[in-house]
């Protein structure tokens, strides 16, 4: 997570004062070369508050207080409705949608607080029903998921117009259902369900639609069509880093030509930079934290842990995966960030708690799980107990 930070901190540093003579072009601004630097690192600064926040906060006082969490969340997605409603200064408009809350100096995205809402109180929630073999139990179990997933549906997709967060939403929700030990069987109606009311989404929505008819259009697309533009300015980034880059400072793309180069498009420019052997790096470090949280879920005893760490796993791959595919062309655009990488405070501020969380009940891990339980476990609970291969004589670890 560290060097993940420091990367992006890095890049940004070196892209920032393109953006901001960009911005100053276009707006008339007045921003100084440093801008974006500086907020990055007060970003950074405030997430990595955060980590240290939740990797010491006792898990049971989260555990406690997950309903609140979650209500928070929901309370700031209705403020922002609200405001976006009345016309308040508030709520900020940008291409179209009303996802930022401006608060005095500082600006929030409610759309980050509720995955992190949603991510602790179903950890919490489930973790219980697991306990209590109700998992599969539609009205204890099913049916108070779906209304949470339906209510973080309204606010993100159809009142934010925000399909990339609401796909993040889901993949948690979904990644902690399976581990959870839902049946399969349930598992794959669900997500036919899922898929089914994404096409409807997508044909309901005339700016989704544009962004598939891109993406369908491959390499032949137009210039003129705003997403082909996008896309294609991303590759062409890529493409001109080669193997090592054109080094740091360097960025041509970053100068106004790749849309959301600071932020979605981060990937794009760290490609030309750094070149292919610099995005397989990054790669490499995103899979080695996917994989250390796949390892502490499988040595976590307690099912409300597991599900928190399944959860954090599912909300930085979908991350990860959406953000990737859509710069080099094998998804559409969606306009998501791409974690600790991206510039921008919500997100990171968020994910960071979210790793604290991880960090903190990697405290409890049990490294002799496997070898207890892979006597008598069934299919369901083998997702979610996985053998050690570091099972040693202590019981618990710090992993």
């Amino acid at each position: 997570m560290g060097l993940l930070m420091m990367l992006g901190l890095i890049v940004i540093y070196a892209i920032g004062p393109q953006r901001a003579h960009v911005l100053n072009t276009l707006t008339g601004a007045d921003l100084g070369s440093n801008f974006f630097f500086i907020k990055q690192v007060v970003s950074l600064t405030a997430a990595l508050a955060a980590f240290a926040f939740f990797a010491y906060l006792p898990f049971k006082w989260v555990d406690k207080y997950a309903w609140h969490i979650l209500l928070a969340a929901f309370g700031t997605c209705l403020l922002l409705a609200v405001a976006d409603f009345a016309n308040l200064g508030i709520a900020q408009e940008s291409l179209g949608a009303t996802r930022w809350l401006n608060l005095g100096p500082i600006s929030f995205q409610p759309s980050e607080a509720l995955k992190f809402g949603v991510l602790v109180y179903l950890a919490s929630f489930l973790g219980r029903r697991v306990k209590a073999g109700e998992i599969n139990d539609a009205s204890a179990s099913l049916v108070p998921v779906a209304v949470i997933a339906a209510i973080s549906v309204l606010f993100v997709i159809f009142l934010q117009k925000d399909m990339g967060t609401g796909l993040a939403l889901t993949a948690i929700i979904l990644g902690m259902l399976y581990v959870g030990g839902i049946k399969l069987k349930t598992m794959g109606v669900i997500v036919g369900g899922l898929v089914l009311a994404m096409v409807m989404l997508i044909l309901i929505a005339p700016h989704r639609m544009d962004r598939v008819a891109t993406y369908l259009s491959g390499d032949s697309t137009s210039v003129d069509d705003p997403g082909g533009y996008h896309i294609t300015h991303a590759k062409i980034a890529i493409g001109s880093g080669g193997l090592l880059g054109v080094g740091i400072g360097n960025s041509v793309q970053a100068t106004g030509y790749l849309p959301e180069a600071i932020n979605d498009s981060v990937f794009a420019i760290m490609g030309e930079t750094f070149g292919f052997v610099g995005l397989v790096v990054i790669i490499v470090l995103f899979t080695a934290l996917l994989i250390r949280l796949l390892k502490v879920m499988g040595w976590l005893p307690d099912p409300r842990m597991r599900l928190m760490v399944a959860g954090v796993f599912a909300w930085l791959g979908s991350h990860i995966v959406l953000n990737i595919a859509a710069m080099i062309g094998l998804a559409p655009l969606t306009g998501i960030t791409l974690p600790l990488l991206s510039y921008g405070g919500t997100s990171m501020v968020f994910i960071a708690a979210a790793l604290g969380l991880a960090f903190q009940v990697s405290g409890y891990t049990d490294h002799r799980i496997g070898n207890k339980e892979a006597g008598n476990a069934d299919s369901n609970s083998r997702r979610r107990v996985r053998r050690s291969r570091y099972a040693g004589s202590r019981g618990t670890a710090r992993a």
